[in-house]
């Protein structure tokens, strides 16, 4: 009689014995995985200045961002390369001729150059036929 009531001891509730499972069976995995902190840096802003390649070609402004006043496109700047740029003013050696909520249009003598806050995607390249 003594031998079933210490079985009866020995034996874990079964709550007990899943929760003890899958402790186990996640401790080795949560070892495994290092955690990461989310504030870093990504890796390239750690490499020296000039280790990551220069995009070759003549360089093409980009629209950053479109500032609207409370008046309205009256009031609007963009945001070009970095500058505040109003109607009229010069980035870049190119005349900012005018503004909408996504697009800014520049004037390089008769050459005009639009500008989008989203540019449009590349058009495929079409296949060459044999």
């Amino acid at each position: 009689m003594d031998d079933t009531v210490s079985a009866r001891k020995r034996r874990m509730k079964p709550g007990r014995a899943a929760f003890a499972l899958l402790a186990a069976l996640a401790l080795p995995v949560g070892a495994q995985a290092p955690l990461t902190d989310p504030t870093r840096p990504p890796a390239e802003a750690m490499l020296p200045l000039g280790a990551l390649p220069v995009a070759s070609g003549p360089h093409k402004p980009q629209l950053q961002s479109v500032l609207v006043g409370k008046e309205g496109m009256h009031r609007a700047v963009a945001v070009i390369d970095g500058q505040i740029v109003r109607r009229g003013e010069k980035v870049d050696g190119a005349v900012l001729e005018s503004l909408t909520a996504t697009e800014a249009v520049l004037r390089r003598g008769n050459k005009k150059e639009v500008l989008r806050v989203f540019p449009l995607p590349a058009a495929p390249a079409k296949a060459a036929k044999n």
